[in-house]
This record gives C-alpha cells, sequence and structure tokens, in this order.
C-alpha cells in the first residue's frame, strides 16, 4: 500500500506483521504457507498471532491519535506473556534482551524485544497505523513534527481530501 521506506530495526517486524492484512481487498499473506515463513508461524499458532497483529494495529492506532478499529486484547497483556530475559555480558557489561529458552511462542518474544528497543530508542510511537478506515496500513512516520495520518499522501491522503472536499459541495 504505502512507497514509504521501511520502520528502523526491530520496528520493521512489526510493521511487515501487521501489513500481512490488506483491509480494504481483506487479502491475508498469512493465509499461505510462503507468506508465514517470514515469521516462523505455524498453522496452528495462526488464531494467536492475528490476535496479536490486531492488537498491534490498535495501538499504531492509537499512536495516531486513532480509536482502535475493532475489540481487541489490550497488547500490553499480550506482551506480558512474552518470554523475554535480560542478559548481561560479564566482561564489558553490556545488556541485551533474549528469548527465554524452550519458548513456544517465538514471534510474540520478537514482538516484545522490538517494541523495547524501540521504546528504548525513543521511536516506539512514531509507527502508526493510517487514517483511513479501509486501510489501516502501517507506516513508519518520518516527518519533522510526528504528525502524519496516512501511509500515502498520494493514495490515502488524497482519498482524504477529496472527501472533504465534496463534503463542501
Amino acid at each position: 500500500m504505502s512507497e514509504r521506506s521501511p520502520a528502523p530495526g526491530g520496528l520493521a517486524l512489526i510493521e511487515r506483521l501487521v501489513n500481512t492484512l490488506d483491509l480494504e481487498s481483506g487479502a491475508d499473506s498469512l493465509d499461505t504457507a510462503d507468506g508465514r515463513a517470514p515469521f516462523g508461524i505455524a498453522e496452528a499458532d495462526l488464531a494467536d498471532v492475528r490476535e496479536l497483529r490486531e492488537s498491534l494495529r490498535a495501538a499504531l492506532l492509537a499512536h495516531a491519535g486513532h480509536a482502535p478499529h475493532r475489540e481487541v486484547t489490550p497488547l500490553g497483556e499480550l506482551l506480558a506473556r512474552a518470554p523475554l530475559r535480560v542478559t548481561v555480558d560479564e566482561r564489558d557489561g553490556s545488556a541485551a534482551l533474549a528469548l527465554a529458552p524452550a519458548d513456544g511462542r517465538p514471534l510474540l518474544g520478537r514482538v516484545a524485544a522490538a517494541v523495547a528497543e524501540s521504546l528504548v530508542a525513543g521511536t516506539w510511537t512514531r509507527l502508526k497505523a493510517c487514517e483511513a478506515g479501509d486501510c489501516h496500513w502501517a507506516y513508519y512516520d518520518r516527518s519533522p513534527a510526528g504528525r502524519g495520518r496516512w501511509c500515502s499522501m498520494q493514495v490515502c491522503g488524497a482519498r482524504a481530501k477529496m472527501r472533504r472536499y465534496r463534503a463542501k459541495d
């Protein structure tokens, strides 16, 4: 949908996951093995992954100042289940987030780690969902003021402006 460049760091994973569903056409790339492969998702985990995707979309809509698109499980509740731990290198004292061993939900852990990384970097709230009700595509807002509203000014932004213009008549 968008011509924007991908989000930085781990946010790119979240952006790709949210954008696996095209709301306008209803096409869901998670319906195919090829669409699930980049995320390491088994078909048996689809319900949980779709729940995570829509909770992420609701958070991204909130980043853009919009209400959730539908009732979803709060993202914080899902991320609380993430099997993460902090590791510290004893030689240099550096710390990192790591997935806990024997994890049955690696995607959830990767998403939680990406959110944590972006919180530290100060970029979490720059990942947003398009304002257009038939879109809600995830995009990274690179505008100086951080007030982007659409995934694409040429498509969704232009449609919104045209609707407003026509409504004036």
